[in-house]
């Protein structure tokens, strides 16, 4: 099937072959998809090139998000060589580590601004920039975490930003509505990348996880991927402002006790 078949895909985040934005990036090219990458920093150069080459990706460009120069810079970029984009994905966020340690209360103030600026405010940024490009039936994603939704130990000023991030998928959703682009999130459970590692306790939360959830299946990239893009396909063409949660079931539970302790 090819669901994405002649559509531009702008996708932020990728940052080595386990982040969540690779997945993504691999399976719409699967489905079609022109697709174009934007990286975090320049030592994030030498992984993602390889990457881009193995699915025909030539547009690959970094921009730091906390950076509206940047921004601007990529998007005449974006303009001059895409001309047009149908799908934007947004998958970054940033807290610093020492405001994930200790308790969301001895948060700083700077560390607040950081997380809020990369994790939720990019969002917004880039749909601005990335509007005059779109038409309408074109999409934008962006990635989250159920810690948006409960709060989740050790989680702390991240948790904080991916419950702005998604009232921000709301509210773009109904300022684009009217041009008939489309803002939804997806909510997956813990995978292995690169940002996860920043999170205190994250081995131990990955190595519970299928214990507990319903399906008792750990989740990946391809899972992510696969449900990014019937969010961008014409399939879920009526579908706006929500959070899709890809998580083996673990968001529906009230109670979360491993099967050998039950």
């Amino acid at each position: 099937m090819t669901l994405l078949l002649g559509k531009t895909a702008l996708i932020f985040g990728v940052a080595n072959d386990h982040s969540i934005a690779w997945g993504i990036a691999r399976a719409m090219h699967g489905h079609g998809a022109k697709i174009a990458l934007s990286y975090a920093g320049e030592a994030l150069e030498r992984r993602v090139r390889p990457l881009a080459d193995t699915i025909q990706c030539d547009f690959v460009e970094q921009c730091d998000v906390s950076s509206d120069e940047e921004i601007e810079t990529l998007f005449i970029k974006a303009t001059a060589e895409l001309k047009s984009i149908d799908i934007l994905v947004h998958s970054i966020a940033f807290a610093n580590r020492e405001d994930m340690l200790g308790r969301y209360i001895e948060t700083r103030r700077d560390g607040f601004h950081l997380a809020m600026d990369v994790s939720v405010y990019s969002l917004t940024a880039l749909a601005r920039k990335a509007l005059p490009l779109m038409k309408p039936g074109s999409s934008i994603l962006t990635i989250t975490y159920y810690a948006g939704q409960k709060a989740v130990p050790k989680y702390n000023v991240m948790g904080i930003a991916k419950a702005a991030l998604e009232a921000s998928v709301r509210y773009l959703a109904m300022d684009l509505g009217s041009d008939g682009i489309r803002v939804n999130a997806i909510s997956a459970g813990p995978i292995r990348t690169l940002a996860a590692a920043g999170v205190p306790g994250f081995k131990k939360m990955y190595r519970e996880f299928t214990k507990i959830t319903p399906l008792k299946e750990s989740i990946t990239i391809d899972d992510v991927g696969a449900a990014a893009v019937w969010l961008a396909s014409d399939m879920a063409s009526k579908t706006t402002g929500e959070v899709l949660f890809v998580d083996s079931g673990y968001n529906i539970l009230g109670l979360t006790v491993p099967e050998d302790l039950q």
